[in-house]
């Protein structure tokens, strides 16, 4: 693996202020920009030295985060909003979004016991919830302000389900899933990849359903520090986004180029995980345990002439919609305000102009979700109430959505 466009941007009013960095990472296939930029020479012509430290969960990793242990991290995007809105248990701290790092690439997944019940749609799903006399299901997400409970919540709330009443929830890190579905301790799970692969490839579960079923090109994972480290060292963070462009430009420059990745990262220090498991969901080829197979259009994306990295303010503001709709925020936060505080903008057009890749114009995107939702960042007040199933604690808004 090569540089693309190296940069000798080490010395001058330019240089980094710090020249090694320590990033954070989970064991996650959508990490594999932050592994290729740091193992492939994408880093050294911006003057940096990257320090990966896989961490054990997703708690632990927010955890150093915090308290400077890593300086920056593959992160989950609504996480970086709890931990800017205090909802991680410890008091509020500004944070910084400094790029995207993947869209879609995450899976909701059940049992193999369940599925020879014949639950293996959505509507079988309900209906085994919703019947008299069953003790509730058990479905694990990875932090309560992850993604994937979100994307739990969102995806059975479609189908009528609710997550917080209907089911129990727990917390697995995500290694740690397919041997609590081994062990029975849980009945399904939402995670990213590889470990949805991993339940299919042994046997022990069944894929219902994608995050992109959910949102097509959701957001997902972010490169985010804290604020601090941000306005301490922003030359570091414009290098630092400098060599993540680079490095998922070139994941997505050929399927080569995704098939060596997917080597690379299955190894024991990375992802430790069968690069059967890993290859063919993250080249769009899904196989559902049940026998289906499918090209997804729209797979595990690291770059996509950098849409995937642009840290559009709407992405942000729609995890807080639905931190306020399942009772996780009390009262409205100022959407936009805090969307600008925390995507740094700025930093991200001067890193992707020294690189060559185009910044959309738009600050904002608009998306329609699975249950035919059209989010578009223009009233998230209103698009937090405007679902059926909530845990929202005031009376909702007389206004239609």
């Amino acid at each position: 693996m090569m540089t693309i466009n190296p940069l000798a941007w080490v010395s001058g009013s330019d240089a980094p202020e710090r020249s090694i960095v320590n990033l954070g990472f989970m064991p996650l296939t959508d990490a594999a920009s932050l592994i290729v930029a740091a193992t492939q020479g994408f880093a050294q012509p911006y003057g940096l030295t990257l320090r990966l430290h896989r961490q054990p969960s997703w708690s632990a990793l927010r955890d150093n985060l915090l308290n400077g242990e890593l300086d920056a991290a593959h992160s989950l995007y609504s996480m970086i909003y709890g931990l800017q809105l205090g909802l991680s248990g410890s008091s509020a701290t500004d944070m910084a979004i400094l790029m995207g790092l993947a869209q879609n690439g995450q899976s909701i997944n059940l049992s193999a016991t369940l599925a020879a019940e014949g639950i293996v749609t959505a509507d079988a799903l309900s209906r085994r919830i919703h019947q008299p006399g069953q003790a509730p299901l058990t479905l694990a997400h990875t932090l309560p302000t992850s993604t994937h409970a979100l994307w739990l919540y969102y995806w059975l709330a479609a189908q009528g389900i609710h997550p917080l009443e209907d089911t129990h929830t727990a917390v697995v890190p995500p290694p740690l899933m397919v041997e609590h579905l081994r062990a029975g301790r849980i009945d399904g799970y939402c995670v990213g990849e590889p470990w949805g692969a991993v339940a299919t490839e042994q046997g022990l579960g069944v894929t219902l359903a994608t995050s992109q079923s959910i949102w097509p090109d959701h957001p997902e994972k972010v490169l985010a520090c804290t604020l601090a480290f941000a306005q301490q060292n922003p030359n570091t963070a414009r290098a630092l986004i400098c060599a993540l462009l680079d490095a998922s430009r070139f994941i997505e420059e050929s399927l080569e180029n995704r098939r060596s990745t997917a080597q690379l990262i299955s190894g024991e220090a990375y992802v430790n995980a069968p690069l059967t498991a890993i290859e063919p969901r993250m080249i769009g080829n899904y196989e559902d345990g049940l026998g289906h197979c499918w090209t997804d259009p729209h797979p595990l994306s690291f770059f996509r002439e950098g849409n995937v990295n642009m840290p559009y303010l709407s992405d942000g503001m729609w995890f807080m919609t639905q931190f306020r709709r399942w009772g996780l925020l009390r009262s409205d936060p100022d959407y936009l305000g805090i969307a600008t505080q925390v995507q740094q903008l700025a930093l991200y057009r001067e890193a992707a102009e020294h690189v060559g890749v185009i910044v959309p114009e738009h600050t904002m995107r608009s998306a329609r979700l699975m249950d035919g939702r059209l989010w578009d960042g223009q009233n998230p007040a209103a698009y937090a109430r405007c679902f059926p199933l909530h845990a929202l604690a005031d009376i909702p808004l007389h206004q239609s959505y």
